[in-house]
């Protein structure tokens, strides 16, 4: 998903269209995890990119979203650039401190 919000709407208030741009997000997420692996991965994961717009945008993990979307708002911003890939990945294992 690339994608540039916006977050200014004639007829919808702008809490509730920040409200429908995180559901928009959480089903693409839901989406994505729920198709099937490639052999040899044990989960999706996500480069996710975060801006005002494309250019600006900077890596993010995906559980930041929500609150750069809070944030985005909180500023007065009319718009913002989502940009979330999935890819397949392998779990690593943990290296404990005691050993």
């Amino acid at each position: 998903m690339k994608k540039t919000f916006e977050l200014t709407h004639p007829k919808i208030k702008l809490a509730r269209r920040v409200d429908a741009v995180k559901y928009e997000i959480k089903k693409y997420l839901k989406r994505e995890r729920n198709k099937t692996l490639p052999a040899g991965a044990d989960f999706w994961d996500f480069d996710c990119k975060f801006g005002n717009t494309e250019a600006e945008a900077q890596p993010v993990h995906v559980s930041q979203i929500n609150k750069l979307i809070d944030q985005t708002q909180q500023e007065n911003l009319t718009s913002f650039y989502v940009e979330i890939l999935a890819k397949a990945a392998h779990r690593q294992a943990r290296m404990d401190d005691d050993e």
